[in-house]
């Protein structure tokens, strides 16, 4: 193992270093200082670090998909494995069994999954694409892989279908022909049913495409096929011709077999279902409309919508079941889609939630010839899967065990914790159950195949989800699985809106008024923070008892120009203040700052939303504690807040906007800071700053109403931008993004400041004009209005223009009129034990406070000394005159001491604040300090962590000298950045805006990892990217989906461990016995050989340009995915075999064609010497 020496400044040394406090921001920033550079060279050596990771330590790999498939197209499934396929409109598919087996493969191509076949318990699936290309899926292994390809070239396929327990696949096409494919080889036969052999010859119209293929029950010889103009032909294979043609003046959706092989029912596009006898096929022996109105005079019954498809199965013990989607009358227009079930002379409609793709009935049998025996249907929804039980008269649904409703609202934010308390998840689970719906089938769910394991991996992670209704929920997230353990409805501390009320209220988000910006979670606290899109905050404790209490809440004025104001508020409090100055301020909403403007006057001091006065009852869980809402200012609507911290140990709460900062004691309810972010600096304000003049009275605009959301800023984006927020056709959310502001909205590329403003589409009032004027030449380069946290991105991002560097001093006037509307955002805040000041001898209570302009600031808190003091005396919050700065908006920060071991800030244990016992020991307050160790040398320095958007920085304290510095990236930014634990140590992981995942390590940052792993397409994934401890990260890979990835080799060698099989051996069950008299008189099927008929010695071979044949890598794949030693082995044997049987076979076939072109050859030269045998030499 390599050992890293550095050197670093002796405390209290001063020493002139590019990375220092008041000089980092010259040039370039600090980027020339590199490891053993000026700021080793300055002092003596103090101690060795040993970094223990490397880059062996580090690999790539995707993990697990949780949620809902992202726009369903198809469904299949297995009768006897009892695994279900899902295919998507993006290429994908899902393969679900028992809770823990949820595999997500992917079509290269990623066209559209038309249509889904298992291989009945033979570990297979065919999938049919939009690009008219069908593939075979090896299910045999935990991640599947394509087996073999068949791309059709001259016709579009429509449907297939594939018999159980046969070896050749039928395959519709839109020209009305069926081709039939060998699944072994997956090569095409000769034989094909063209469609006008299948029709009556005098038919002058093409009967359109194929939308049925299906074998009779009673004779596998036998094939149904569809036409879409509602011609259905049941064609003799044997004879290749038609037996019978049956013609409805209607188009057929879908088609479904009585078992006895001797009736079938159609579906058709208007919302009738027509049933056929096979003895007398001129017209359909039962004609209804199941929905449609009868009419009075005896008419037929009015037409209805399409019926997209019916299912037709049969009891033993009671009537047969006919199942189908749609077929609603027209004149209910607001009816939702619906599933009907009629059973005898029931029928049962089923109201859904969102459109059905698709449905399958669940039988007990997967022999078509036998009575079905249906038990369950599972209904594909757009946007959920659900199933029926079909054994109880009512119908009930089972309780879904799949973690599928992750957007039952749109995901705004996600936080993932890895090695939590191990006590967390059956608390949170013991609170959660309570709240579950009752009315489920009591069933076990029918969809129980594959065989999963708990795997090596123990520790305990909990994912929480952030959502636009304002809900947050919990999930259970260990061994890589999902499972919901509580939801917490944060909108419940607020008032409902009451319609009507629109614009003459104070809200600044017309959707969505409490949806979930940022979360803050304390695992050991179990103190929980929310900050919404409507400017407020709101702080939960945990508590296991119900309680009735009022909700306390703080109003915060934050404005940027503090000194701009010429009369000061009296509700103001002085940003310093003393025990003497401190103003009450706690109240209740109640008051007269509550009440609503009216149309036309300024807005003041009105918080966006109402929180309830009254007593709430609060449910064992979550209770929330205390509501923070900014609150409007001279007219301006409050700014989204874009960062958050909470100490419980020190009992704070702070934030921060583009405006400045606030800090709130959530224990004593007051307010302790609320201040621009100017004047954190005093006088240690890197820049000068140039005297303003007073403000002017303003007149806003209606139209400025809104909180600068996304229609204000870049309008011909905000369209393609919001679909990250929302699923196809649910509601907007106007939402600011986690990411970054100073983009050009044409083309991605990061705005030069002497670039045009890209606010174009933003209105400006005179006094925000005004505003951009007085902004002095010696301003630095702010970004433009929304900090790094609330900003809009047109990506992916490709270059970056040449931009000026963020710590430029002099600005010409004509550029700083350019960047209007300016401000400096708060963008990370920690809370932690350290050296505010370079002569500190001890670490105190501080908050580290990290802006977009790349300054970082530490305020000094002055806490109680003893606890008992805690709730009476005044916390004093105070800058401490340090400045230290980076290149681009600060993200993150953390704390290593002098061994290099990460350092966490203090907290409290977690104690139930209604807890029953109120004795003198539950009272007192238990922090654990994360005091350093026994060695007398522990305590005296520590390191500085800082990462921004571009760079990070490894500072020693108290001497805050730069010992380490890493330009992460010139022509990208960061989006997220996380201080993570792997393997007993400790690095710095970052995800870069052009798809890189790096680490590095600490210390001393050098790169342990540099991968281009996922180009951020979308908003989304940019939005909620997070790291965790123990190399694990996530995302949301679509609206509907989170996705999982580990950056740990250790991971990626277990992974196979930990997945589920998709296959388990299983008996076929063996088919009834079917009698002497049904063998004699039920038809000739079980002589059928489809081998015979279809091979290619009878069929010959299809046309080489109509389909190409493209093996497929699930082979290798496969040798990869299998487990080590003797299974490793024999798999690699088998598929080394298939590999050489593969090439003997075409090996064969071209010795084949080689013979067949010798005999063409031979006998043309036969036919030519017999016709110039007897002629002359001078008759030629």
């Amino acid at each position: 193992m390599k050992k890293f020496n550095f050197r670093k400044v002796l405390d209290g040394l001063t020493a002139s270093s590019p990375g220092g406090s008041s000089g980092g921001g010259s040039g370039a920033g600090g980027g020339s200082v590199h490891p053993g550079g000026t700021a080793g060279a300055a002092g003596t050596p103090r101690d060795e670090i040993q970094e223990t990771l490397t880059s062996d330590y580090f690999q790539i790999c995707k993990t697990v998909r949780h949620g809902f498939p992202y726009l369903p197209t198809a469904l299949a499934f297995d009768p006897v494995q009892k695994i279900l396929a899902i295919g998507t409109r993006t290429g994908a598919i899902r393969i679900l069994g028992r809770p823990g087996v949820d595999c997500y493969c992917q079509h290269e191509s990623g066209a559209a999954v038309l249509q889904l076949q298992f291989l009945i318990n033979e570990g297979a699936l065919v999938s049919a694409s939009a690009d008219d290309t069908l593939h075979l899926w090896n299910l045999r292994q935990k991640r599947p892989a394509i087996l073999h390809s068949l791309k059709f070239n001259r016709e579009r396929i429509t449907y297939c279908h594939l018999p159980f327990q046969s070896k050749w696949l039928y395959v519709g096409t839109e020209r009305g022909n069926t081709h039939i494919v060998n699944i072994e080889s997956f090569i095409l036969s000769g034989y094909v049913i063209m469609w006008n052999k299948a029709i009556e010859l005098s038919t002058k119209t093409h009967p359109g495409p194929v939308v049925h293929l299906s074998d009779s029950p009673r004779d596998e010889g036998k094939l149904l096929i569809g036409y879409e103009n509602g011609t259905v032909v049941l064609w003799d294979l044997r004879s290749k011709r038609a037996d019978l043609r049956a013609y409805y003046d209607e188009a057929i959706h879908s088609v479904a077999w009585h078992h006895e092989g001797k009736q079938f029912m159609c579906s058709h596009s208007d919302g009738s279902l027509t049933l056929w006898n096979l003895k007398s096929p001129n017209r359909p022996f039962q004609t209804t409309i199941p929905h449609g109105k009868i009419q009075r005079d005896g008419k037929k019954p009015e037409s209805c919508k399409p019926i997209l498809k019916v299912e037709y199965k049969t009891c033993k013990n009671s009537e047969p079941f006919v199942i189908f989607s749609g077929g609603l009358s027209y004149d209910k227009a607001c009816r939702r889609p619906s599933l009907t079930i009629m059973h005898g002379k029931a029928i049962t409609v089923l109201e859904m939630d969102h459109p059905i793709v698709d449905f399958l009935t669940l039988c007990e049998t997967p022999y078509p010839n036998e009575f079905q025996e249906p038990y369950a249907v599972v209904v594909l929804l757009e946007k959920d899967l659900i199933v029926v039980d079909l054994t109880q008269s009512n119908f009930p649904i089972f309780e879904n065990p799949y973690p599928i409703d992750i957007h039952e609202s749109p995901v705004t934010c996600t936080e993932y914790f890895a090695d939590c308390p191990p006590d967390l998840i059956p608390v949170l689970y013991s609170v959660g159950a309570k709240h579950k719906k009752q009315g489920y089938s009591n069933k076990e769910w029918p969809i129980s195949g594959g065989a999963w394991n708990l795997g090596a991996q123990t520790y305990p992670e909990i994912i929480i989800t952030g959502h636009a209704d304002g809900s947050v929920k919990f999930w259970d997230a260990s061994a890589i699985t999902l499972q919901m353990l509580y939801k917490l409805k944060t909108s419940k501390v607020f008032e409902k809106q009451k319609l009507g009320e629109g614009k003459a209220t104070a809200e600044i988000v017309e959707e969505d008024p409490f949806a979930v910006q940022m979360m803050y979670w304390c695992p050991e606290s179990r103190i929980f923070c929310v900050a919404g899109v409507s400017a407020y905050v709101v702080v939960y404790r945990f508590s296991k008892h119900e309680v009735n209490t009022e909700i306390a809440s703080l109003e915060v004025r934050l404005q940027y120009e503090v000194e701009d104001i010429i009369t000061p508020e009296p509700e103001i409090i002085p940003p310093f203040p003393d025990a003497s100055s401190q103003l009450p301020s706690l109240k209740s909403l109640s008051g007269s700052t509550n009440t609503v403007a009216c149309e036309g006057t300024m807005k003041d001091s009105i918080p966006c939303l109402s929180v309830k006065t009254r007593p709430v009852r609060m449910p064992p869980g979550y209770q929330a504690d205390l509501v923070i809402q900014l609150v409007w200012v001279d007219g301006e609507p409050p700014q989204q807040i874009t960062s958050l911290a909470v100490n419980s140990a020190y009992g704070l709460v702070a934030f921060g906007n583009c405006n400045g900062l606030a800090v709130v004691d959530f224990m004593q309810k007051t307010v302790l800071l609320s201040m621009g972010t100017l004047d954190l600096y005093g006088s240690s304000d890197p820049y000068q700053r140039q005297p303003r003049s007073p403000r002017k009275s303003k007149q806003f605009a209606a139209d400025n109403f809104c909180m600068r959301g996304l229609s204000n800023f870049y309008p011909d984006l905000t369209k393609r931008i919001r679909t990250s927020y929302q699923i196809k056709g649910s509601r907007k959310l106007s939402l600011p993004t986690d990411l970054k502001t100073d983009l050009d909205h044409v083309n991605g590329h990061c705005t030069s400041p002497t670039s045009q403003s890209c606010s174009s589409g933003k209105r400006l009032s005179s006094a925000d004009v005004s505003k951009a004027n007085r902004r002095g030449p010696g301003r630095p380069p702010f970004r433009k209005a929304q900090s790094a946290a609330c900003m809009e991105i047109s990506l992916p991002v490709t270059t970056e223009e040449n931009r000026e560097n963020s710590f430029s001093r002099s600005r010409s006037s004509s550029v700083s009129s350019i960047d209007r509307d300016s401000k400096e955002a708060i963008t990370a805040l920690y809370f932690m034990e350290s050296f505010a000041r370079k002569n500190d001898s001890a670490v105190s209570p501080c908050l580290w406070v990290g802006t977009g302009l790349g300054m970082v600031l530490i305020l000094s808190l002055n806490l109680p000394a003893s606890d008992d003091l805690r709730q009476s005396e005044p916390v004093m919050v105070s800058p401490s005159g340090t400045v230290l700065t980076l290149k681009g908006a600060v993200l993150t920060f953390a704390c290593l001491d002098c061994m290099g071991t990460l350092t966490h800030p203090p907290y409290e244990v977690w104690r139930d604040p209604h807890s029953a016992d109120d004795g003198e020991k539950t009272r007192k307050r238990k922090l654990v300090m994360h005091s350093p160790s026994s060695s007398q040398d522990m305590g005296d320095h520590q390191f500085a962590v800082i990462c921004s958007e571009k760079q990070a920085k490894v500072f020693s304290l108290p001497s805050q000298t730069c010992l380490y510095v890493h330009n992460i990236t010139e022509t990208s930014f960061l989006l997220r950045a996380d201080v993570v634990t792997l393997c007993n140590s400790v690095c710095l992981a970052c995800f870069c805006a052009n798809g890189h995942i790096m680490t590095l390590s600490l210390p001393s940052l050098r790169p342990l990892l540099d991968i281009n792993y996922l180009p951020v397409t979308d908003m989304r994934i940019a939005r909620t990217f997070c790291f965790t401890n123990e190399g694990q990260a996530l995302y949301l890979s679509s609206p509907t989906e989170i996705q999982r990835l580990t950056y740990s080799q250790e991971m990626c060698d277990n992974l196979q461990d930990m997945l589920g099989d998709l296959f388990t051996p299983v008996e076929t069950p063996e088919a009834q016995n079917r009698g002497f008299l049904k063998g004699l008189f039920g038809g000739s099927g079980q002589a059928f050989d489809r081998e015979e008929l279809f091979g290619e010695a009878t069929a010959g071979k299809a046309s080489r340009s109509l389909a190409q044949h493209i093996p497929g890598s699930g082979g290798i794949e496969g040798v990869r995915g299998a487990a080590g030693g003797v299974i490793g082995d024999l798999t690699r044997a088998r598929i080394a075999l298939d590999e050489r049987g593969q090439k003997l076979g075409e090996l064969d076939e071209r010795t084949a064609s080689m013979m067949a072109s010798a005999e063409a050859f031979s006998k043309h030269a036969h036919e030519v010497m017999l016709k110039y045998k007897d002629k002359k030499w001078y008759q030629f």
